[in-house]
Parts: C-alpha cells; structure tokens; sequence
C-alpha cells in the first residue's frame, strides 16, 4: 500500500511543484525545431565551484614562491661569501684525500691505457643522453680511478666499473628523477651484464674507497674561478669546459688535482680566444698542464675525441671545439713568455720649495712648514728651536732671535771661553742639562742688562 500510494500520488504532485523550463538560447541555436542537445553540466559545475578569487590567489602564490626562491638564493649567495675560505680550504683538503695514481694504475695486468678512450667515450654519450651535470662526468671517473688504483681489473669488467661509477656518481649529485635505473644501464651494455652485476660492482666500490664520495671536481673549481676574481662570459666557460674535458682522455693529466687542470685549461681557453693572460695564474704546475695541452692540440690535435668534437660543436656551446681545433689548424700556440711585472714605484717626497707653507710667517732650517690660518697673526714669526741640542752653547749665534747679528759674536766669545775652560760644565745627561740652561739664562739676562 505505501509503495502504491507513492507511485500513484508522484505524477500528480510533479506540476505542482516542478515548473517547466525555458529553453536556452545556446542549446536552441541551430536546431529546427528548438529542442536542442543535453549539454554536459560536468564543465559548467566545476566551472561555477571554483570561487572567482582562485586565480588571483594563483598568481599571488606564485609570486610569492619566486620572491622566496631569489631570497633564498640571495642568503646562500651571503653564505657563500662569508664561509669562502673554509670552503676553499676544505676542497683543497678533501682534493687530496681524493686523489689516484697513475703509476699504480700502471700495474694493471690486463688494463691498458689505449683502452681508456673507448670508456670516456661511452660515459659521455650516456651522461650527454641522459642530460646529467657536469661535476657527475668528472667524479665517475674520479671513482674509476681510485677503483683502479686499488683493485686488479680485468678488462670484461672495465666498462661494468664505469657504468657503476657513473650510477653512484649521478646518485651523488644529480636529481632523483635523472638518476638511471638498472634497466638503463643494462640496456646501454647490450645486454653484456646482468641486472644484479651492476648492484654488486656497486658495493665493491663504494667498500674499496671507503665510501668516500665527495671529491671536488674540476667542473667546480672552473665555476670557481669563472665567478670569483674575474667573470668570464659565456664562450670563453664552453671553450675552457672542451679543453679541460680532454684531460679525462689520457695519463699524463691523471697526477695533476683537478684544481691546477681547471685554472689551466682557463688560460689556454682565454689565449684560444684572443684574450689577454693574467700573471697570478701562470704558477708553475698550471704552465706545465698548459704546456701538455697545448703540445698535444698542436701535434695530434687529428686525434682528439670524435664524441668529444661532436658534443661541443653546437651553437649551444659556442662552437667551442670547432674554435679550438681551428686556431691549432691554422698554426696557433700559447705563448710561454713571462709577463713583465713592474716593480711598485715608491712616490718620490715633495721638495720643500712645492710644499705648501705658511705666507704669514718665515721659514728656517730647524722649523717645519705649515700652512696659514686664522691663528697666524697671533702667534709670533719666529724659528723653532731643537729643544734639546746636542751643544748648550755652540749653537750658531745667527739661530739666536734676541742676539743682534753685529754684537752677538762678541758677547757670545765670553760665554765660549767661559765654557770651555770649566771642565765640569760638560753635558751628560738631562738633569745636568736643566742646571746649565738656567746658568746660561742668567748669564743672559746680565748681558742684556749690560747692553742697556
């Protein structure tokens, strides 16, 4: 009855409360007899939820994002400045601790150093493919070499120790969602190792340098001295990046700390250029990696990398590789001849005639310039005298301002001969020199009142 009763009153409340619907004029546009398509109310809905304010408050965030994001690098701008010098010290330690060898690379049984080459370039086409930084190129070969220096390899398990270096370097510093993953690089070896070999290189590697990571790459200390003392624009970074980039090739760069081969393949990028050297950075362990470099651009420049030419021979990096092997092409070479450094000049003294002087009053041999002022006309023109001199008597009767010139010589003698045959008047010491000067004033005084 009550479901009956439902079905049987509902049509007949529908008019009442349900009042029909004009047709809108978007949904009748076009259509013959005015009834036109059920729109979906999907968009229109979540049209009308969202509050007018949104975008605005939009675009508020995000401006309030970006001025956070310069504030922030603003402070680490300040830090970085205020903690240069520790920073700068603790590179230079951890450069050290961080370092292989190439003689104990020597002594691989299997290794050889024509085989090192083919394994750069296989890293960098991986690294260019997988758009990673610079600084992970630079430390997985770091790692390799420490490896190397370290372990017996065997030469199926050259490129494993390098797909592993580079999978632990990129884990280091690059973003997580740039990092390959094992599939990756199980594809990128043809499928020459297993999935769970690259684990295992892994371990081995990271356990046999001590999991000592944190290397200071050449990439870093070039960003360095491209940003420090001078700037260096764009071209003059890519041509220094292509040279330093070489060094990763062969031996004999492997000795050198990674500081010394960015500072010099900035002084070889800047002559490449036309620039001008600049004499702090011509040490002599940076002109010997300037010396390799440009010895081997100048005599094999034909065997340099093919992948290496190719990766920095686009617009977006300056052209720098075509630059470098063109200036070589054409018979170019750094020019090893010391720059003159001027010996600072020491401002000759001012001759007493140039200084400026006092017009107001005299000048003798004892007094000291001044220049004029208000005071002047208060004070009296006369010299100055030494306060203590080295003989209370024989002073030159012509510095004497209250002796006339034409009867002091005479007056003088008296008090002369008087001196000298008193043995016990000569000075010795300041004290003494106080009881002779009050003697001599009252001589003076007698003489003055004899002459009136």
């Amino acid at each position: 009855m009550k479901a009956t009763s439902t079905i049987s009153n509902r049509p007949s409340r529908n008019p009442h409360y349900s009042k029909a619907k004009r047709p809108s004029m978007a949904s009748t546009h076009g259509s013959p007899s005015g009834v036109g398509k059920t729109r979906s109310s999907s968009s229109i809905q979540t049209h009308r939820r969202t509050p007018s304010h949104t975008s605005s408050t939009d675009v508020l965030k995000r401006q309030r994002t970006i001025q956070l994001n310069s504030l922030s690098r603003d402070i680490k701008k300040l830090l970085e400045e205020e903690y240069r010098e520790e920073v700068m010290e603790y590179m230079l330690d951890m450069e050290k601790r961080t370092m292989s060898s190439a003689a104990a690379m020597d002594m691989q049984p299997e290794l050889q150093w024509e085989m090192r080459p083919c394994l750069v370039d296989f890293l960098i086409e991986i690294h260019l493919q997988l758009r990673l930084r610079p600084e992970t190129l630079y430390l997985a070969l770091n790692i390799v070499d420490r490896y190397v220096s370290k372990r017996v390899v065997y030469k199926k398990h050259y490129q494993l120790v390098g797909c592993s270096a580079l999978w632990i370097a990129a884990k280091f510093e690059d973003a997580k969602e740039r990092v390959p993953t094992i599939q990756d690089l199980h594809h990128m070896c043809r499928g020459t190792y297993d999935e769970s070999a690259f684990i295992q290189m892994e371990g081995h590697v990271l356990a046999t340098i001590q999991w000592t990571i944190g290397h200071p790459t050449a990439e870093a200390w070039l960003r360095i001295a491209c940003t420090s003392v001078c700037f260096e624009d764009t071209e003059t970074q890519h041509v220094a990046r292509f040279i330093m980039e070489t060094t990763l090739f062969y031996r004999e760069f492997i000795d050198f700390p990674p500081s010394v081969l960015a500072n010099a393949s900035l002084l070889l990028g800047r002559h490449v250029l036309g620039k001008a050297r600049r004499a702090h950075e011509m040490t002599p362990q940076i002109l010997e990696v300037v010396r390799l470099l440009d010895e081997r651009y100048a005599t094999r420049v034909q065997e340099i990398s093919p992948v290496l030419v190719d990766k920095y021979n686009p617009s977006y990096f300056s052209n720098a590789s075509a630059k470098t092997v063109r200036f070589y092409l054409n018979g170019g070479r750094f020019d090893f001849t010391p720059i003159p450094v001027l010996a600072p000049v020491t401002p000759l003294r001012q001759p007493l005639s140039n200084r400026p002087m006092s017009v107001c009053s005299n000048m003798s041999d004892t007094s000291t310039p001044s220049s004029c002022s208000e005071t002047d006309d208060e004070m009296p023109i006369t010299p100055h005298t030494p306060m203590f001199p080295l003989h209370p008597v024989r002073a030159n009767a012509q510095d004497k301002e209250n002796i006339p010139s034409g009867t002091t010589a005479k007056h003088v003698h008296v008090f002369k001969s008087s001196y000298d045959q008193d043995t016990s008047m000569h000075f010795t010491g300041p004290s003494q020199f106080s009881i002779l000067y009050g003697q001599q004033r009252s001589a003076l005084s007698d003489l003055n009142a004899s002459r009136g």
